[in-house]
């Protein structure tokens, strides 16, 4: 089985929007990195909803990542954050 090689387009530097930079920083990083430390951010703060763990609740850091809603799924998450990464 041949070895993964990671995507060079995960691994590329992306600047988080000002929104996103309240949360993951405001240093250019890898979105893979972004992810984890939105994750990181998430259980931190607890938002991740009890009952459905798929869905995450926005904080006031998060709500303008997520374009003003007060929840999003998990692959919505996604979505709405690449919008926020150059």
């Amino acid at each position: 089985m041949a070895k993964r090689k990671p995507n060079p387009a995960f691994m590329k530097a992306m600047t988080p929007s000002p929104d996103l930079a309240e949360v993951v920083g405001s240093k250019p990083i890898p979105r893979t990195e972004v992810t984890k430390r939105l994750w990181a951010y998430i259980k931190k703060h607890k938002l991740q909803d009890a009952k459905n763990r798929r869905m995450i609740k926005s904080d006031e850091a998060l709500k303008p990542v997520f374009g003003g809603k007060s929840s999003v799924n998990m692959f919505e998450m996604t979505k709405l954050v690449s919008k926020h990464l150059k």
